[in-house]
């Protein structure tokens, strides 16, 4: 299923692997959410280190992978 990433504090830069091969990548701040879109790989980067964020993902467990990096 979909993922929400909701940055609560703090700023986190998304970086998505849509299906077609497309990359993106999305910073958001506090009070912003992206949707993460089934079969879309996807990592998360803080860009301050001294300011790290707190950022909830809410995703379906069931079927949910991982690849390295």
């Amino acid at each position: 299923g979909s993922e929400l990433v909701l940055c609560v504090n703090g700023t986190v830069r998304l970086t998505q692997e849509l299906t077609d091969g497309t990359i993106t990548e999305t910073t958001i701040k506090a009070g912003h959410a992206v949707i993460n879109a089934p079969g879309v790989w996807h990592t998360a980067d803080v860009p301050d280190a001294a300011d790290p964020p707190t950022v909830v993902f809410i995703t379906a467990g069931a079927g949910t992978e991982h690849r390295p990096r």
